[in-house]
């Protein structure tokens, strides 16, 4: 049961700085963000947001709804994370991380000075690797407890991308940058009086670098408001969504249509795809392909989830919980990824999930799928089961709670 009656006395002042802004709740990050913001607001505790308004995910303040406002006093500070050549090219002579001095800004020091000083919190969350520049500040002007909460092992990605690149000199640049963001990251972690790391997959990275505590805490679905499953408005089809100015997206979906999609159309011609996300790159959208349907971004994500079947999820980069996969099982799809797609999911293959590494994997996944609906359906039922179970935002937000209380 949720703490919806904490009282005044017991109850948590919780700042959380974020790398971009949690609302709206339209892609990975900012979806996880909200999941815990307005948890802990639900269950009664005072929550301020200060976040990034970023170029790459542009808020206008004014558009936020009031009620969110009430809820979480959010205020946003601009900052370009453009990447610029020359600083790009000069970081090559350094010994910092680029991904992380990006993030560094004057304007938002002065911010996070201001709410420091005008307020006193029990916890300070920090969303992100790349918010930890502003630590010396927090640590400064405030006796909070600061909590990273790690939504990947970031320099992973890089070395992963980095090894899949063909480009050699582009090949040579990233594994640079993951060199400096994998110091950086070994070196911060000690910082922190906590992590709570998304996937328990990612957690042992953590344990292994830091005495403080460590406590894997999955992306949390509030069973009340995902839509009930509704097959006869469903097209069984193959579908797509997530933010493809994430490069572990657009590199998956690449692969998945020079790859996979060749001997899927041939086998199985009349089966449709549809990809949906933010940012869709130009070769996508002009993309001519027979049955591959480029939707971009939607206005209802729920809605777009809820008219296909089939959810595949080539990723072969990136780590902790790619939120759309769970929030395509609790509203019962059906869902073939790698198995890097699913790391942190406490999944059983062929049961609430199936698994494909290569082409040849996901041709046959996706034939026993679309060949068999009622396998689909059972399997999206099952998938659901898992995700209310182990995904469950009333008891994360509990066990969120009972961590901040150990280690104040």
């Amino acid at each position: 049961m949720q703490e919806d009656s904490t009282s005044s006395t017991n109850r948590l002042n919780i700042l959380f700085i974020c790398n971009k802004s949690p609302w709206p709740a339209h892609e990975g990050g900012p979806i996880a963000m909200n999941n815990l913001i307005e948890g802990l607001a639900d269950a009664g505790h005072l929550v301020k947001v200060l976040a990034i308004n970023t170029n790459k995910y542009a808020v206008d303040p004014k558009e936020i709804p009031s009620e969110y406002h009430e809820k979480t006093h959010i205020e946003l500070v601009y900052i370009d994370l453009s990447i610029k050549p020359v600083s790009a090219f000069l970081n090559l002579f350094t010994k910092k991380s680029y991904h992380v001095e990006r993030f560094i800004s004057k304007d938002f020091d002065c911010k996070l000075r201001e709410v420091l000083m005008r307020d006193c919190y029990d916890i300070v969350q920090v969303e992100t690797l790349f918010m930890s520049p502003y630590l010396n500040t927090i640590r400064e002007l405030s006796q909070a407890k600061i909590v990273l909460r790690a939504h990947n092992i970031e320099h992973r990605i890089w070395k992963r991308v980095a090894s899949i690149t063909k480009n050699q000199f582009k090949k040579l640049y990233l594994k640079h940058l993951s060199s400096m963001l994998e110091r950086y990251e070994k070196e911060v972690i000690k910082e922190y009086d906590g992590v709570v790391p998304i996937s328990s997959f990612d957690a042992p990275f953590f344990q292994n670098l830091t005495s403080q505590p460590v406590m894997a805490l999955p992306t949390g679905i509030d069973p009340n408001r995902i839509p009930e499953i509704r097959t006869g408005e469903t097209e069984h089809a193959l579908f797509h969504i997530g933010a493809m100015n994430w490069m572990p997206n657009e590199e998956g979906i690449k692969w998945f249509i020079d790859q996979v999609w060749p001997g899927v159309h041939a086998e199985l011609p009349d089966l449709k795809f549809y990809l949906a996300g933010r940012e869709m790159p130009s070769w996508l959208s002009d993309l001519k392909s027979d049955q591959i349907e480029v939707v971009g971004e939607v206005p209802d994500a729920y809605g777009f989830i809820q008219s296909k079947s089939i959810l595949i999820a080539p990723l072969f980069s990136g780590s902790g919980i790619r939120i759309k996969i769970i929030e395509s099982m609790a509203m019962g799809k059906a869902v073939i990824s790698t198995t890097i797609g699913a790391e942190g999911i406490n999944y059983t293959n062929g049961v609430n999930i199936l698994i494909a590494d290569d082409a040849d994997e996901f041709v046959l996944a996706i034939k026993t799928l679309y060949l068999n609906p009622e396998k689909a359906k059972v399997m999206g039922k099952e998938a659901q089961k898992l995700i209310f179970r182990d995904h469950n935002t009333p008891k994360i937000i509990q066990q969120l709670v009972g961590f901040y209380r150990d280690i104040l």
